[in-house]
């Protein structure tokens, strides 16, 4: 285990925002996790996972901990499903890519969705119809405080549209170290009817499978998100508002264009995306950051551009929003 002294961070957040961690290791084990939080010379420490879901606005003055745990199992498996045990470290996709080839079915519309298994639960990661809360069936994470090791099971985790216990009353206090899912492995329920994937599905002229559903899903979203590798950004950075029916109502009287989608009796989704492009915000650029062309969800940087440059464009489009549509929009992404 090396310690390493100003360090770039750069390559460690999808955003390609480039701020220094005055102190950095790289943990490839619980021992080593351990030892890291323990070193009393370090009286701040910050945990670092996949980087999909931070917008970095400084420099770290901390010990910042990158969670490299890797390794994946087999822990069951009882009839048609089985248990599959993920280390914190695996990158989320390369993970439902080798679900895919073992044939075990449940995450392929989860596909190509940036970050690491470890941080999945905390924001209940989800696209096209489902969400991680779906084949979770518990995850293993360290007490900040007490170093022990706890087990959270799907009820514990108090799952929400991206939410969890994680980002509410457990925030900060556990770092999660291995996640287990519950999945198909023969008689696969096909989720095909949410966005265009049985149009692609049809556009490929394949019959639906689930590995021919994640080709789909990943087509898809090639076709409107940017490459992170290419160019900076987190993936969808605000939440589809959830609003009440009332509230639809009077928006829909003065937007009769605006989709929806029902979440209950009482409440309706409206996608983020659609209010932020009627607010023209879709494809416009800031010097080397802005909005990106194809999906109003997603801020860019072009490259060079600061995490307050991409926060100071956030909180404009937030009021904005609020001032046309009279609708609050929250940030998917965590900003540090």
């Amino acid at each position: 285990m090396l310690i390493l002294n100003d360090i770039s961070l750069k390559d460690y957040n999808t955003f390609g925002i480039d701020v220094m961690a005055k102190h950095f290791v790289s943990v490839n084990t619980i021992d080593e996790l351990t030892t890291a939080l323990k070193l009393k010379e370090y009286s701040k420490k910050f945990i670092l996972g996949g980087g999909s879901n931070i917008l970095l606005t400084k420099n770290m003055d901390a010990l910042v901990i990158h969670i490299n745990l890797k390794g994946k199992e087999i822990v069951s498996q009882i009839k048609d499903t089985v248990i599959v045990k993920s280390q914190a470290g695996e990158n989320w996709h390369e993970f439902v890519l080798w679900c895919l080839k073992q044939d075990y079915g449940g995450l392929e519309n989860m596909s190509l969705i940036p970050g690491n298994v470890g941080t999945a639960p905390i924001q209940n990661i989800g696209a096209y119809g489902v969400e991680l809360k779906d084949h979770f069936i518990s995850c293993e994470a360290i007490d900040l405080q007490t170093l022990e090791r706890k087990t959270f099971n799907n009820s514990d985790c108090d799952f929400g549209y991206r939410n969890s216990i994680f980002k509410q009353a457990a925030k900060g206090k556990y770092i999660i170290t291995s996640v287990n899912f519950r999945l198909s492995i023969k008689n696969h329920t096909l989720r095909t009817n949410y966005g265009s994937i049985q149009e692609e599905l049809n556009s490929l002229k394949v019959i639906p499978t689930i590995q021919n559903i994640s080709k789909a899903v990943i087509n898809i979203r090639e076709s409107k998100l940017p490459n992170p590798k290419e160019i900076g950004n987190s993936g969808s950075f605000f939440k589809n508002p959830i609003i009440n029916k009332t509230q639809f109502k009077i928006l829909e009287e003065k937007f009769p264009d605006v989709p929806s989608y029902s979440i209950s009796e009482e409440t309706i989704k409206v996608p983020a995306g659609w209010l932020i492009e009627k607010a023209g915000f879709k494809g416009k650029t800031f010097k080397n950051y802005g909005v990106h062309k194809k999906q109003a969800l997603v801020l860019v940087n072009y490259g060079g551009a600061k995490g307050g440059d991409i926060l100071k464009l956030s909180k404009l489009i937030q009021e904005t929003i609020y001032r046309i549509f009279d609708i609050s929009i929250e940030t998917e992404v965590n900003i540090l």
